[in-house]
Formats: structure tokens, C-alpha cells, sequence
């Protein structure tokens, strides 16, 4: 076995600005990471139930459209492996103010009445997301060494909580403002605004990870578990994005109104609300996690057996499974982070391959199941896609569930 050497720093502090890991500064700091996690998703599930309005005043295409939920993930691909030598330049601290910064200049920039502006504006909040989404699993592995479980689960439900809202309430919102559906998704600006202000304490201290001397072959792009691990992260989000781009078209396309559909995927993201916290501190006392794994696709293989039905009286049967293995599926994919590797700044570096890796595989999704609905006039055969990506998600699921470290034989 191939072990990290005790005896290396994982980061250099600034004389002074040591963080305390109990007391006032550490609830200021959880607060911070709540606040950061509640802009993860929100601006970009906001989309999804209005994205036939927005077709409709824009003319664009089922398939330019899925460019909306695909340019954040493509901006994830790219950002992702940047996010941890950012980190070692700047600090931890200062890169997550930066990223919560493009997300609220990225939301304001979609309210300007332009299509360039609009596609801007979601590029540059993808960037924001994508600094956060690398580093906030790094974050809790170097403070909460001895609660990552618990921490996991917090930042997961915060997300997914305010990714539900945004979902619901979109629509509504929409309706009652008089600029409309940019109206409805700049809103979310003034929840990464406050963001901003909460993360401001942590300014004050300026992590710069140093350089972890290890045995053996243990980089992260070599490692066989680590390219599952990537896999796992890929296809859970190549199913999310998938379903919150177009569930809400695939309802209304079958009779349901847009403000229920709407609810119909608020409802998806509530009831991975309680997952995403329980599965986290389940992963962390679990020897391996291959049972969470197979739980997880057993769920998938649910609610797309019922969704494949077209009966809109089991579309709550078929959206409450997938919520649920939506939101332990993402949870699993981010303790495997924490759970497979040795210390902050592997776990920064498993972060970033897994996340630009993945989210580039997870940025065909939207496109794709545009794509295929333009191309068979139905949806049947996306939906089958999706049955698909379950199956594989499984089997990579299997070896990134082991009881292994990234380095190790």
C-alpha cells in the first residue's frame, strides 16, 4: 500500500490566522457554506420550468435551448481543473469569494433583454458554480476532518433545497413580475449576493495549500478509482441536468399545465432533500458504499419505468424515486471525494478531474435529449437513454464504492 507521509503540510497559514475549528468562528464559517451552497443549483434549475416561455420569446430551438443547461456544465468542464491551482495562488477563501462573485454578476447579466447577454450571463455563473463545486468538498475535508459526513450532507440539502425552490417557484414568479422570465431568474441574484456578504469573514484568512509529498503512484489522472469516481459524477449529473432541462416539457407536452410540471420537479428536488443529508453520513460509517450504489440505481430504474408509462397519474411515483436517487447519487459522488483520498489537496485535485470530466460528459445530457426529441418527435426514446446511463452509472459505481485510496494498489 502506497501511503501519504504523515509528516507533510497540507497547508501554509499566514502567522495570526490560524481559524478556530470550534466556537463562533467555526459557525460563521458553516453559515458561509450553506450560504455558498444555496447558489449551486438554483440559477440554473430556475430555467428548466420556464424554458418553453423562454423559446417562445426567444424562437430558439429544443435544441439551442438545451444550451441554457448546457453551457453551466461545459463551464464546470473547463473551470473544474483550474479551481485547485487557483486555490494554491489565491487561497481557498479569496477563490470561493471569486466564484460567488461570477455567479451574481453572471444572474444580472441574464436580465438584460439580449441573447448574447443571456448565454453570457449563464456562462459566467457556470464559472462562479464551478469554483464552488471543486472546492467547497476540499473546504470540509481540511476543516471538519472529523464531521465530513455531517458537513456533506448539510451543504448537499442546503442546495438541493433552494435548487426545489427555484424550481416551484419560477414559474409563479414569472407570472407576477412585469419583466417576466428574466425578472423570475435574476432574482436569484440577491440569494448570491448575500452570499457574498456572509463569506466576507473568511477573507480574513488565506489558506495556500502546499505541495504533499507522497510514495508510489498516486496522481489522481493515473488512478483507475479515480476515473470511476469521475464516471460516477458524470453520469449522475448527465441524469439531473437531463431532467430538470426538460421534465417540465415532457409534462406539459403530455397535458399537464407549466406551473404544475413546474412543481412536479420542485417535488423531484424536495424529496432528494433528505437523502442528500442521510446518504453522506451513511457513506462515511460504511465500510464500502456498493449497497448506497445499487440503492441508488434501483431508484433511477423506478421512476423511469413509471415516467415511461406517459400516465400523468404516476408522474408523482415516477419523480419521487428519481429525487430521491438524484440527490444520493450526487451525495455519494461528493463523499467519494472525501472518502478516496488522503488529504484537502487530493481531495481538491479528485474534485477537479471528476468535475471537468464529468460535467463535460454531463453537458451532452440537455443537448442530447433535445436533440433526440427533435429528432423522434417524442420522448420515449430519451427517457430510454437515460435507463442507459443508470445501467452504467452501476457498474462504475461498483468499483468507485470500494474500500480503496487513490494511490494505492
Amino acid at each position: 500500500m502506497n501511503n501519504i507521509m504523515n509528516n507533510a503540510t497540507e497547508t501554509k497559514i499566514k502567522p495570526g490566522n490560524e481559524p478556530a475549528s470550534t466556537g463562533a468562528k467555526a459557525a460563521v464559517l458553516l453559515l458561509g457554506i450553506i450560504m455558498i451552497a444555496t447558489t449551486l443549483r438554483s440559477p440554473i434549475t430556475a430555467v428548466g420550468p420556464l424554458i418553453e416561455t423562454i423559446r417562445s420569446d426567444t424562437g430558439m430551438s429544443h435544441t439551442l435551448a438545451g444550451l441554457l443547461t448546457t453551457f453551466p456544465l461545459l463551464a464546470f468542464a473547463v473551470i473544474s481543473p483550474l479551481a485547485p491551482k487557483l486555490s494554491r495562488k489565491w487561497g481557498m477563501e479569496r477563490t470561493l469569494f471569486l466564484g460567488v462573485f461570477a455567479v451574481t454578476a453572471g444572474v444580472l447579466l441574464r436580465f438584460i433583454p439580449s441573447l448574447t447577454a443571456l448565454f453570457a450571463g449563464t456562462i459566467l455563473l457556470g464559472v462562479g458554480i464551478a469554483l464552488s463545486n471543486v472546492l467547497l468538498p476540499s473546504l470540509i475535508k481540511r476543516d471538519f476532518p472529523l464531521r465530513t459526513g455531517i458537513m456533506t450532507g448539510i451543504y448537499s440539502v442546503s442546495m438541493n433545497i433552494f435548487a426545489a425552490v427555484a424550481s416551484g417557484i419560477s414559474v409563479p414568479v414569472a407570472s407576477h413580475l412585469h419583466s417576466g422570465w428574466r425578472g423570475s431568474l435574476v432574482v436569484w441574484g440577491i440569494l448570491s449576493a448575500a452570499a457574498l456578504l456572509v463569506w466576507l469573514p473568511q477573507l480574513r484568512y488565506h489558506h495556500q495549500a502546499a505541495q504533499v509529498k507522497v510514495s508510489g503512484k498516486s496522481g489522481v489522472w493515473g488512478s483507475k478509482l479515480a476515473w470511476q469516481v469521475t464516471v460516477v459524477m458524470g453520469l449522475q449529473s448527465f441524469v439531473f441536468y437531463s431532467v430538470v432541462a426538460w421534465l417540465p416539457e415532457i409534462l406539459t407536452e403530455r397535458g399537464m399545465n407549466a406551473s404544475t410540471a413546474g412543481w412536479m420537479l420542485s417535488l423531484l428536488q424536495l424529496f432528494s432533500v433528505p437523502v442528500t443529508f442521510i446518504v453522506p453520513v451513511l457513506a462515511a460509517k460504511f465500510k464500502n458504499q456498493r449497497l448506497l450504489v445499487f440503492l441508488t440505481f434501483l431508484c433511477f430504474m423506478i421512476g423511469f419505468t413509471f415516467l415511461l408509462t406517459g400516465v400523468e397519474a404516476l408522474v408523482p411515483a415516477a419523480v419521487i424515486p428519481i429525487g430521491m436517487a438524484t440527490g444520493s447519487a450526487f451525495g455519494l459522488a461528493t463523499m467519494f471525494f472525501v472518502l478516496r483520498t488522503h488529504n484537502s489537496q487530493q481531495a481538491a485535485e479528485l474534485s477537479g478531474m471528476a468535475q471537468s470530466i464529468g460535467y463535460l460528459l454531463a453537458a451532452v445530457g440537455p443537448l442530447l435529449f433535445g436533440f433526440v426529441h427533435d429528432l423522434t418527435g417524442s420522448w420515449t426514446a430519451a427517457i430510454v437513454l437515460l435507463v442507459a446511463v443508470g445501467i452504467v452509472y452501476m457498474l462504475a459505481g461498483w468499483g468507485a464504492g470500494s474500500n480503496r485510496y487513490i494511490g494505492e494498489k
